[in-house]
């Protein structure tokens, strides 16, 4: 059985660990923040501190929309926004990673704590119980000050996260 993760469309991007996981992985992903890739990539503002490697982040942010946009993965992905919380149909990215696509609805449940997407990743990481991943410090101590119920994992932590034990309930 694969892990499964809540994260945003553009920390697969950015990060190349997540593509080459010890383990199966899906990655379920809210839409709003596949759209958010399309406004990164084309920004004329650098994300990165190197060009060079801003250059490769927003190729892979391509890279990423176009497989997205295939045919099959397109139809995939449009079925689960005709229905409010409805998950796409799992989209492999590679041998070992499965995409879900989720059709968040940011209810507006946290109000000026989390941003939309922010509150779109906790409201469904609430609904499937399923960590969310993050690479944002910031984030996650606000979900913590907040005593917001999600388990939520650094990046940095990918490899921690995705042990057997974690997950495995202790009596």
């Amino acid at each position: 059985m694969s892990r499964q993760f809540i994260i945003e469309a553009t920390m697969v991007a950015f990060y190349g660990e997540l593509l080459q996981p010890s383990e199966s992985v899906e990655y379920i992903i809210p839409y709003t923040s596949i759209l958010e890739l399309y406004e990164l990539q084309s920004t004329s503002d650098i994300m990165m501190s190197n060009l060079d490697h801003d250059q490769h982040v927003k190729q892979q942010m391509k890279q990423l929309t176009t497989y997205l946009e295939e045919p099959l993965n397109r139809k995939k992905i449009e079925r689960a926004l005709q229905i409010p919380w409805a998950k796409s149909t799992s989209i492999p990215l590679g041998d070992s990673i499965m995409i879900t696509v989720v059709n968040a609805v940011d209810t507006e449940v946290y109000g000026e704590d989390f941003d939309p997407i922010e509150t779109e990743l906790l409201l469904i990481a609430q609904r499937l119980q399923i960590p969310l991943l993050t690479d944002q410090f910031e984030f996650i101590q606000r979900i913590i000050e907040g005593g917001i119920p999600v388990q939520v994992f650094d990046i940095e932590d990918f490899q921690f996260a995705i042990e057997d034990n974690v997950f495995t309930p202790h009596p």
